[in-house]
């Protein structure tokens, strides 16, 4: 079992926080151990390059890609952390598998801290069109690496938990569906039984969800899978405090090898089926804030009202800063906060004047 101190020894250190623009990832991709094995796969809209690094030589061909989506950093930090454990300290199972690994697909993305590339197109939604370069490098990389297996790395926002009451999705899974039956193919089946060891090695310790499977060909997971691809969906989630997302980078990393060891092991060690379908759906009752007795600040509320902050994630100066949004009023009875505050408590309130919070802002 992986743990946090053994974990911290190969981490790289170098490389941490939520902005994470493709600079700091290349310089660490053209180290000296690696430049070898890293090759230009094709060019952005701004015509930055997007690299893939090849690693191992095994049977069992893995494709991996992160910052699809610009603004989701946190996988790309643990592929680079996978990428120094390879280097460091060979895992058994790498010499069974073949991985090819792109750290930021949407360089411009990432530079700019958006969710879209340059042509403000979300690129898990051109799958079917490939109107992108970006979109045009993975589809080309998929065709000519011809993967075993598929692995597409993302974040997720605060809102998810599972449970009541829910408890924070710090990871979540999906197997996307392969038909619009949603049916269960052996590629889809192998995706879930991996998912199934991915979400056992941690859920001990985090609440772990599962996404909703509506089929949808525009996005490159379904498609990917429809092709007879085992694809596997991993979104990195908040861990309470965590807003730099650096403990959940961890279990990302830790679930990235329990998957890798399971490709190996072969379909004989996944849990069966029904493992997969116990993993709890993910719901969205979540604020960042939930600030209770909110007639104090806003007196045409009945008392007992409250409200619901989210925070807003702004770059400036090449740091982000997460700037509180009013996005619910009222009895909220449904809400959670990641942070409760009551505004009748003045040390409370004197939080709230920490984040930058006006009524009315």
């Amino acid at each position: 079992m992986i743990g946090f101190s053994d974990y911290e020894q190969i981490k790289v250190k170098t490389i941490q926080g939520r902005y994470l623009p493709p600079e700091p990832v290349y310089d660490f991709l053209k180290s000296d151990m690696n430049s070898k094995a890293l090759k230009v796969v094709g060019h952005s809209v701004e015509h930055r390059e997007i690299y893939a690094l090849k690693m191992g030589s095994g049977r069992n061909k893995v494709l991996l890609w992160s910052q699809m989506h610009g603004n989701e950093s946190t996988t790309t930090k643990a592929l680079l952390d996978l990428i120094q454990k390879c280097q460091k300290n060979k895992p058994d199972w790498l010499e069974d598998v073949e991985l090819l690994l792109v750290p930021i697909l949407n360089p411009d993305g990432a530079r700019a801290y958006t969710r879209t590339n340059a042509n403000d197109i979300d690129l898990n939604r051109d799958a079917q069109r490939l109107s992108q370069p970006e979109s045009r490098v993975l589809k080309d990389l998929f065709d000519t690496f011809k993967p075993d297996y598929c692995m597409n790395l993302h974040d997720q926002r605060t809102i998810y938990g599972i449970g009541t009451p829910p408890r924070a999705a710090t990871l979540s899974f999906l197997a996307p569906a392969a038909d619009p039956g949603r049916g269960f193919p052996d590629s889809r089946r192998k995706a879930a039984g991996l998912i199934c060891l991915m979400a056992e090695s941690s859920s001990s310790e985090i609440g772990i969800g599962r996404y909703d499977d509506t089929f949808n060909l525009d996005c490159v997971g379904d498609t990917f899978q429809a092709a007879g691809v085992p694809t596997l969906l991993v979104e990195a989630g908040h861990y309470p405090g965590d807003y730099e997302r650096e403990i959940t980078r961890f279990y990302v990393y830790k679930a990235l090898c329990k998957a890798l060891e399971g490709i190996v092991s072969g379909p004989r060690v996944l849990p069966p089926l029904s493992k997969y379908h116990e993993i709890p759906e993910n719901t969205s009752p979540f604020v960042d804030v939930l600030v209770k007795n909110a007639h104090v600040l806003l007196p045409n509320l009945p008392s007992g009202n409250k409200l619901g902050l989210q925070f807003e994630e702004v770059l400036q100066e090449d740091a982000i800063y997460f700037k509180p949004k009013l996005i619910h009023k009222g009895a909220l009875s449904g809400v959670w906060g990641h942070r409760v505050l009551d505004a009748e408590k003045r040390e409370d309130l004197e939080q709230l004047n920490g984040l930058d919070f006006f009524p009315g802002h």
